[in-house]
C-alpha cells in the first residue's frame, strides 16, 4: 500500500514538473513576473521585459550572442510592391510603341520589420510600406507569407502589419525609460538585401528631433551601423529586448557614417494602440503657428509673461479662429494644463480629441483670458506642407 501511494506520487509530481518545463519555455508570460508582465491591447499581447539594473548588460567580454539569439528570429524581412509612374509616361512616342499600360510599372522596396504579438501584429516605418499594393515578409526561419496593413502614421513613421502565421517567435519590449547614453545596443535588419544582419554600438543621445520632419518625431541616436534595408528592423539593448525601431541614418554618401536613429519603442507601443482601434492616429488640432516666448520677445512686445507660446498666426476658419484666437495671443495653458513652450503646446492639443471642445488660457496684452473652442483632427502631413 505504501508502495503504491509513492508511485502515484512520483508520477504526478513528475507530471507537474513536465507541464511547468513547457509551460517556462514557450509561454513564460503566462507565469507571475515571467518575462516581465503581459499587456493586452485590443487582442495581441505585448510582452514587456522586466527591467535590468543598469551596468547590469550582458557583453563587453562575452559578446552579445545570447541578445542577438533572443531578438533575431522576431525580426523579418519586408518587400513592399508600389506602383509608380514611369518616367516617360508623358512622351507621345513612349505611349505610340508602348501603349497605356506601361504608364506604369511596379517597384519594389526593402525593409526590415519586427513581430511584437505572436497573434502575428508586427511594426516596421511607414515610409517603408506607404504606397504598397503588396507586402510580402519572410521570417528568419525562412518561411514567408503575405502581410496585410493594419494602419500607419506618418507623423511617427510607424506602421503595424499583421500575418497569418503560427507560432511565430516575439521579441520582448523593454521597460519605458530604460535607456541611457552610452548603453550598449544592437540594430538586426535586412540591409542592402543581403539577408539578416546585426550591428552593434551604443545609445549615442536620446530625445534627438534633428531632421524630424514632424514635431512628434523623437530618436534614439545610435552608432550602431544601420543601412538601406534596415529601416523598419529592431534596435534591441544588451539583453536582446526591443528599445526602438530603426528609422533613418545621417549620410553624405548614402551609407552608414555612425549616425543612425530609431523611434523609441514607448512611442511605437502607443501608435500600435491607436492603429489597432482605428487604423490610424488621430491627433486634436487647432491651426495655429507659434513661436515660443522668451525673455527677449517678452520685453520687445511689452508681454507680462515671460514664458508661453506666441500665436504668429491663425489659420482662416480653423478651430483657434473660430473659437476667438488672435495672432499676438500668448497661449499659456491647453485644458487646464500649463505650456511653455512650443513642443508643450503641440503634445497638449495633439492629446485632444478631435471634435471635443477644449479650453485654452491666453495672455491677450495684459489681459488674461480663457476661450472656448472645438478641437479639430491634425491634417496628414502632405496637406500640411
Amino acid at each position: 500500500m505504501w508502495r503504491r501511494t509513492w508511485l502515484v506520487f512520483s508520477q504526478a509530481v513528475t507530471v507537474a514538473v513536465a507541464a511547468l518545463f513547457v509551460v517556462v519555455t514557450l509561454k513564460p508570460q503566462w507565469l507571475p513576473g515571467g518575462g516581465g508582465g503581459s499587456v493586452l491591447l485590443a487582442g495581441p499581447t505585448l510582452v514587456q521585459a522586466t527591467a535590468v539594473p543598469a551596468g547590469s548588460a550582458s557583453g563587453a567580454a562575452g559578446g552579445f550572442a545570447a541578445a542577438a539569439r533572443r531578438a533575431a528570429p522576431a525580426v523579418v524581412a519586408i518587400s513592399a510592391t508600389k506602383m509608380e509612374r514611369n518616367p516617360h509616361a508623358d512622351d507621345p512616342r513612349f505611349r505610340f510603341f508602348f501603349g497605356d499600360g506601361n504608364v506604369q510599372r511596379p517597384q519594389i522596396g526593402l525593409g526590415s520589420g519586427v513581430i511584437v504579438a505572436p497573434e502575428g501584429y508586427l511594426l516596421t516605418n511607414h515610409h517603408v510600406v506607404a504606397g504598397a499594393t503588396e507586402i510580402e515578409v519572410q521570417l528568419a526561419d525562412g518561411r514567408a507569407t503575405r502581410a496585410r496593413l493594419v494602419g500607419s502614421d506618418a507623423e511617427t513613421d510607424i506602421a503595424l502589419l499583421k500575418i497569418d502565421l503560427a507560432p511565430l517567435p516575439v521579441v520582448l519590449l523593454a521597460p519605458g525609460n530604460s535607456l541611457q547614453v552610452g548603453d550598449a545596443v544592437l540594430a538586426i535588419g535586412n540591409p542592402f538585401n543581403i539577408g539578416q544582419t546585426v550591428t552593434a554600438g551604443i545609445v549615442s543621445a536620446l530625445d534627438r528631433t534633428q531632421g524630424a520632419s514632424s514635431p512628434f518625431q523623437t530618436f534614439i541616436q545610435t552608432d550602431a551601423a544601420i543601412n538601406p534595408g534596415n529601416s523598419g528592423g529592431a534596435l534591441v539593448d544588451a539583453q536582446g529586448n526591443l528599445v526602438g525601431i530603426n528609422t533613418a541614418i545621417f549620410s553624405r554618401t548614402g551609407g552608414n557614417m555612425g549616425i543612425g536613429f530609431a523611434v523609441p519603442v514607448d512611442t511605437a507601443r502607443e501608435v500600435m494602440a491607436a492603429l489597432l482601434k482605428g487604423g490610424k492616429v488621430q491627433r486634436g488640432w487647432i491651426g495655429v503657428d507659434v513661436r515660443d516666448v522668451n525673455a527677449e520677445l517678452a520685453e520687445s512686445l511689452d508681454l507680462p509673461v515671460k514664458s508661453g507660446v506666441l500665436i504668429a498666426g491663425v489659420v482662416h476658419d480653423g478651430p483657434a479662429a473660430k473659437g476667438g484666437v488672435q495672432p499676438g495671443d500668448v497661449v499659456v495653458s491647453v485644458a487646464g494644463k500649463p505650456v511653455a513652450s512650443t513642443a508643450e503646446l503641440l503634445t497638449a492639443v495633439a492629446s485632444l480629441p478631435p471634435a471635443g471642445r477644449a479650453r485654452i488660457g491666453v495672455q491677450r496684452g495684459r489681459q488674461t483670458l480663457e476661450v472656448e473652442l472645438t478641437v479639430g483632427e491634425r491634417p496628414p502631413m502632405r496637406q500640411q506642407r
